[in-house]
């Protein structure tokens, strides 16, 4: 079906149907592209939803509406950059239905890090930072509610996630060796 101005005008002004079967029709050319970029993955699903979302949102700010399959294509290209950056990493652990962990159950001792105590290796701006970053905010929503820069956001989330792999990375190597010694004494 193809994608006619007075159907992106009418998605645009608001009727849910329009908006629908324009998401619908640009699904499938969503999908395409990152078949043949990437293959038949299971990352593609994601891809495509991710990019729908950012043509939903950014569908009223369209100037050209004729543009409207370049626009989500934009938006393909910048999901796959995002996915090649490493930004899609699995964040779900992944368990086989027959054996499936018990509701509420904790890790054994040694093995689970306490988040505050992870956290606390940053100063209170740069959790807030994460913190609001964790919640779904925009970079340019979290520089307007600390009075920064979304540059300077940007750097320190980085600087903060890096600081928390290497924290948490001793902490773990700690644990590890408290492990290995008292298996060595056993």
């Amino acid at each position: 079906m193809p994608l006619s101005v007075e159907a992106v005008l009418r998605a645009q002004a608001g009727d849910a149907a329009a908006r629908d079967r324009l998401l619908t029709t640009l699904e499938r050319a969503v999908r395409a592209f990152f078949v043949r970029r990437i293959g038949a993955r299971v990352e593609v699903d994601d891809l495509v939803q991710n990019t729908l979302v950012r043509v939903h949102q950014g569908l009223e700010v369209l100037k050209d509406p004729a543009r409207v399959q370049a626009f989500a294509l934009k938006a393909a290209l910048f999901e796959l950059q995002d996915h090649y950056r490493g930004r899609y990493a699995t964040r779900e652990r992944l368990y086989d239905p027959d054996e499936l962990p018990e509701r509420g159950e904790t890790p054994p001792a040694g093995e689970a890090l306490d988040a505050e105590t992870v956290l606390s290796a940053l100063n209170e701006r740069s959790r807030r930072v994460l913190e609001l970053r964790a919640y779904g905010y925009r970079y340019e929503e979290i520089a307007g509610m600390t009075d920064s820069t979304e540059a300077a956001v940007k750097m320190q989330v980085k600087r903060a996630l890096d600081r928390l792999r290497g924290f948490a990375g001793t902490l773990l190597c700690l644990l590890l060796a408290a492990q290995m010694m008292d298996r060595s004494f056993v």
